[in-house]
């Protein structure tokens, strides 16, 4: 069934995307991004010599600093970025700059929802319980273009969509605020750079594997039966497909010649 949404969209239609690279000049890549009126910064400083504290020096660390739109980060967003690192790690070629850092900074500039009071953080066959995670998908699409943007070593891009389930059943794609308040549940999902690359065709296999089926980080919140799950799932990887088009046609220029950029 057709569902008449406020702002003229389809059930499965996101809402109009912008994505523009290398946005502030002191940093070593960055990105702007907008879904709606949802619009973030991502600034990428790095890879800085040394690790993290209890980093493995054999590898690389990745740093994700959130920053509200107003007030001081508290427990939620210290929330955020634990799911922010976790989901980069995955894309990121840790072996090829051992021993390094790259801090990821997070601005809130604007909030219109995608997605608002979700649980049940899932990723790699573990689970974390959170409270409420907000802005992830828009930050997670703004932090992988920063991240190409300055040349650290990706097997791949994450593409970040959001599905709200209605009390009809109706699934809808990348929901605004007005329409979480009328959510019964929701699923964040977020997915390998599709086959329509910008990244290197190499870039498309990880160990071999085929990346255009998988899924790195799924996030559910309220009462949803698989057969719903299964349908958000499906509208969400056809939208992924979608979203990697446009990352490759807003982001092929930043592919770097040679893969690492330090400043």
């Amino acid at each position: 069934m057709e569902v008449d949404r406020v702002d003229g969209r389809t059930p499965n239609q996101l809402r109009p995307l912008t994505c523009s690279c290398n946005v502030l000049n002191r940093a070593h890549g960055s990105a702007r991004w907008s879904q709606g009126d949802t619009i973030l910064l991502a600034a990428v400083y790095g890879p800085k010599a040394g690790t993290r504290k209890n980093g493995n020096p054999e590898k690389a660390s990745i740093e994700v600093i959130w920053k509200p739109k107003t007030g001081q980060i508290g427990k939620e967003e210290k929330e955020y970025e634990m799911i922010l690192e976790r989901t980069l790690q995955s894309i990121c070629l840790l072996t090829v700059n051992p021993n390094t850092t790259t801090s990821i900074i997070l601005q809130v500039v604007n909030d219109d929802g995608a997605v608002s009071f979700l649980e049940n953080y899932v990723m790699f066959k573990m689970t974390y319980l959170t409270k409420k995670v907000q802005l992830l998908p828009s930050a997670i699409n703004a932090a992988s273009a920063a991240l190409l943007d300055a040349g650290i070593p990706l097997k791949h891009l994450a593409v970040a969509i959001s599905c709200g389930l209605e009390e009809s059943g109706s699934v809808l794609l990348d929901p605004t605020k007005l329409e979480e308040q009328k959510m019964k549940a929701f699923a964040y999902l977020v997915f390998p750079n599709s086959v329509a690359s910008i990244l290197p065709e190499a870039s498309l296999q990880v160990e071999g594997e085929l990346l255009e089926h998988g899924m790195i980080t799924s996030v559910t919140h309220g009462v949803m039966l698989v057969d719903s799950y299964l349908h958000c799932l499906e509208r969400g990887r056809s939208a992924s497909a979608k979203m990697s088009d446009f990352l490759r046609r807003s982001l092929q220029s930043r592919v770097p010649n040679d893969l690492p950029k330090t400043g």
